[in-house]
C-alpha cells in the first residue's frame, strides 16, 4: 500500500488548504438552500462565510470586490430562480449587475472561477453543497488569494464609482424657458382697443 501512495501524482497535496469563500445570499430561498444543507447534515467544506441579504438585487457588485479585496479566495453570489423572486423582479437586477461584474473581472485579469453566480431555491439543499465542493474543487488549483489582485480590484472599485455616479447624473427633463424668449407677466388691467382713425371718422359723418 505505501508503494502504491508514492507512485500516485502528489495532487491531494493542497488539500491542507481550502479556500476562503465568501456566499452572498439572499434570504428568501439561497439562504434557505444553506439552512436545508446544514439541518440534513450535508457535507461540504467549512471554509464558506455565509452574508445573508434581503435580496440578490440588494447585492452591490462593491461587496464582491470588497470581499475580495480583504482576502477572500472566492466569491458566491446566489439567489432565488427566475420568477420566483420574493420581490418579483430583484433576481433579474442582480443578473444585470453581476454580468457585468463578471465581464469587468475578467477583464482585470481575475481567474473566472473566483467569482460565481448562481440560482437556489429553499429546497435546495443538496445543490447548495455540491456548489460549494465544486468551487472548493476548482479554486483550490488556484492558490490563496495573492495581495498583487489588489490594485486590480482597486482599480475596478473605481471604475464602478464612476459608472454609478453616470448613472446618477442622468438629465432630468424641465420646463424652463428659453433665454431668448424673455418671460412677459400678464397684467390684471386689459387695455380698451384703439379705434381705428378712418373707421372713427366714418362713424362721424350722417
Amino acid at each position: 500500500m505505501a508503494t502504491e501512495a508514492t507512485d500516485q501524482p502528489t495532487t491531494h497535496e493542497p488539500s491542507l488548504w481550502q479556500p476562503r469563500i465568501v456566499a452572498l445570499l439572499c434570504n428568501w430561498c439561497s439562504y434557505a438552500g444553506a439552512d436545508l444543507a446544514g439541518s440534513s447534515r450535508l457535507r461540504y467544506p467549512a471554509t464558506v462565510r455565509i452574508v445573508r441579504v434581503p435580496c440578490s438585487g440588494r447585492i452591490d457588485p462593491l461587496y464582491v470586490l470588497r470581499a475580495f479585496e480583504r482576502g477572500a479566495d472566492a466569491v458566491l453570489v446566489a439567489g432565488c430562480h427566475i420568477g420566483d423572486c420574493h420581490y418579483a423582479e430583484g433576481n433579474y437586477y442582480a443578473r444585470r449587475r453581476m454580468t457585468m461584474l463578471k465581464e469587468l473581472l475578467a477583464f482585470a485579469g481575475v481567474p473566472p472561477e473566483r467569482f460565481w453566480f448562481r440560482w437556489v431555491s429553499a429546497a435546495e439543499g443538496p445543490e447548495f453543497a455540491h456548489l460549494i465542493d465544486e468551487i472548493t474543487q476548482k479554486v483550490t488549483p488556484l492558490g490563496p488569494y495573492k495581495p498583487e489582485l489588489r490594485e486590480k480590484f482597486l482599480l475596478l472599485d473605481d471604475l464602478i464609482q464612476a459608472l454609478e455616479s453616470l448613472e446618477a447624473e442622468e438629465p432630468v427633463c424641465q420646463h424652463i424657458a428659453p433665454p431668448s424668449a424673455p418671460v412677459v407677466e400678464a397684467t390684471a388691467e386689459v387695455q380698451p382697443a384703439t379705434a381705428d382713425p378712418d373707421e372713427a371718422a366714418g362713424e362721424g359723418e350722417v
